[in-house]
C-alpha cells in the first residue's frame, strides 16, 4: 500500500511539472552552454525549414539553447549547430561573425540583429532568422515563444542593426522557401502589398459586416486564427460555403511545407486567442472537427 502511494505521488509530480509553464526569466539561469548535437549531415534550407516548423511555439526561456526551450540567440545557435555550423552563442557575438549583408539582400536562413532597448542604445539585444518575403522566425520576448513576425512591422523595422549570413556560399538560396508565387493576386479590392510574406488569395466578406456580426476587429495578417485545413490545391468550395453561411471571415494563405507550398484556410483574424477559441467549437461542429488555433505575430 505504501509503495502504491509513493508511485502515485511520483506520477502526480511528473504530470504537474509537465503541465506547468516554464519560468521565462528563471532566478538561477543555466549559463552552462549545451552544444547542440549534429542532427543533419549538411546545411540546407530544407533542414532549416524542418526545424522552424518543429520548433514553432516552443517556450522562450532566458539562457536556454534547446532542445525544448530557447532564448533568441539560443534558438539560432541550436538550429545552426544542428546542421554542424558553429556560431557564437550570444546575439551580440553572432552579429560580429558571418558575412555582413545589406537588408535588401536578405535570403532564407540569414540572421537579423536588433536593438530592442527602450532608448535604442545601439546594443544588439535580439536576433531572428529570415524566412523570405519580409518574415522572420525568432524566440520572441514579447510572446514568450518561438513565433513568426513581420520584418516590415514598425517595431522591428526601426530596430534592425545588422544582418549576417552564416550559410555556406555554395548553398543555392536564390529561391527562398518562403517565397510567394508571383501568379497569385488579391481577389479583393485591396491592392497587393509585395512585401507581405503570405499571399492573400481571398477574403469572403466586408470588414464592416464581420465586425457587426461577430463583434471583433479585423487585423490584417496579424492575430489569432482558426486553421480549418491545409490543401495542396485550393480548398473545396463546399468548405468555403460552410464558412460563408456562418458569417465568418476567412483567408487563404500560401505557406511553406517541405520546400513546397500549401494553401492554408484560416478563419479570422481575432484580437486574442480567447476570442478565436470562443468560435472554435462552432467551427469544429459545423465545418471541420480537426480545426485548431494558430497565431501570427
Amino acid at each position: 500500500m505504501k509503495l502504491k502511494i509513493i508511485l502515485f505521488a511520483s506520477i502526480l509530480v511528473i504530470l504537474i511539472s509537465g503541465c506547468a509553464k516554464p519560468d521565462h526569466h528563471p532566478k538561477n539561469p543555466k549559463y552552462e552552454i549545451d552544444k547542440p548535437k549534429k542532427k543533419y549531415s549538411k546545411a540546407s534550407k530544407e533542414n532549416l525549414s524542418k526545424m522552424v516548423k518543429k520548433l514553432q511555439g516552443k517556450p522562450y526561456v532566458w539562457a536556454a539553447e534547446g532542445p525544448t526551450q530557447f532564448d533568441c540567440s539560443g534558438y539560432t545557435y541550436y538550429m545552426y549547430g544542428s546542421m554542424g555550423i558553429e556560431i557564437p552563442r550570444v546575439a551580440r557575438n553572432q552579429a560580429k561573425k558571418g558575412k555582413l549583408i545589406k537588408q535588401k539582400d536578405l535570403k532564407y536562413g540569414d540572421l537579423i540583429f536588433f536593438d530592442t532597448t527602450k532608448r535604442r542604445t545601439g546594443k544588439i539585444t535580439h536576433v531572428g532568422m529570415y524566412l523570405g518575403d519580409g518574415w522572420f522566425t525568432h524566440a520572441s520576448t514579447k510572446k514568450y515563444e518561438v513565433t513568426y513576425s513581420r520584418l516590415g512591422k514598425k517595431y522591428y523595422k526601426s530596430r534592425i542593426k545588422v544582418c549576417r549570413r552564416y550559410l555556406p556560399p555554395t548553398l543555392k538560396s536564390n529561391e527562398p522557401i518562403w517565397n510567394v508565387s508571383p501568379n497569385i493576386r488579391l481577389s479583393s479590392s485591396k491592392k497587393s502589398n509585395k512585401k507581405e510574406p503570405m499571399t492573400l488569395i481571398s477574403k469572403n466578406i466586408k470588414k464592416e459586416k464581420v465586425s457587426r456580426s461577430r463583434k471583433h476587429k479585423l487585423i490584417s495578417m496579424n492575430g489569432s486564427y482558426i486553421q480549418v485545413g491545409s490543401y495542396v490545391n485550393k480548398p473545396e468550395s463546399s468548405v468555403i460555403r460552410k464558412i460563408e453561411l456562418l458569417g465568418l471571415p476567412y483567408e487563404i494563405i500560401k505557406f511553406p511545407k517541405n520546400g513546397k507550398f500549401v494553401n492554408k484556410l484560416l478563419i479570422g483574424p481575432y484580437n486574442s486567442a480567447n476570442e478565436a477559441k470562443s468560435i472554435l467549437s462552432e467551427v469544429k461542429r459545423n465545418i471541420n472537427s480537426g480545426s485548431f488555433l494558430v497565431k501570427i505575430d
